[in-house]
């Protein structure tokens, strides 16, 4: 049996008002995905990419999200991403734009990545923090996205746990 390749591709999705990625849902920004690569690459692009395609993630708070795609049609998919300039749901037109953070095989090293990449963003903040406080509640949440160890064994038999539950 061929075991079938896949890519997962994490974005950011960027718009000017903040709570405007409440209304976002993971259709929306699948359908918006599918019209860019339709209207770049034609019909063949549109069914090479629609072949598999799913939005594996989605966080409205920090608008992150996971795509998943076939391993053979990543370069289409990822050249059209920059021709999306707005996604349409729930009868509004939120104005966006996806910025790529990465590209990987699996999503666990998507979810890595990330854990890395927020880390990096709360190193920034620390030095532009005002008052104590703010800097308090910023190194807090830099230890509270590292894994540790300890923390990293727990984490595991939580998430062998979850595996299970779901079969």
């Amino acid at each position: 049996m061929v075991r079938v390749k896949s890519r997962y591709l994490l974005c950011e999705v960027n718009v000017s008002d903040r709570s405007s990625l409440f209304l976002l849902d993971d259709r929306a920004v699948a359908a918006a995905v599918k019209a860019a690569v339709a209207r770049i690459h034609g019909d063949y692009g549109a069914a090479l990419c629609s072949i598999r395609f799913s939005v594996k993630y989605l966080n409205t708070y920090t608008g992150i999200v996971f795509l998943r795609f076939p391993k053979r049609c990543y370069k289409i998919l990822w050249s059209a991403l920059p021709f999306i300039t707005c996604i349409e749901t729930r009868g509004q037109k939120i104005p966006c734009f996806l910025n790529c953070l990465h590209v990987g095989g699996t999503i666990r090293t998507c979810q890595k990545f990330l854990i890395r990449y927020n880390t990096r963003q709360l190193h920034r903040m620390l030095p532009k923090c005002k008052n104590d406080e703010e800097k308090q509640q910023v190194r807090e949440a830099i230890l509270n996205c590292t894994l540790i160890k300890g923390q990293k064994k727990e984490f595991e038999v939580e998430s062998d746990s979850e595996e299970d539950e779901e079969e």
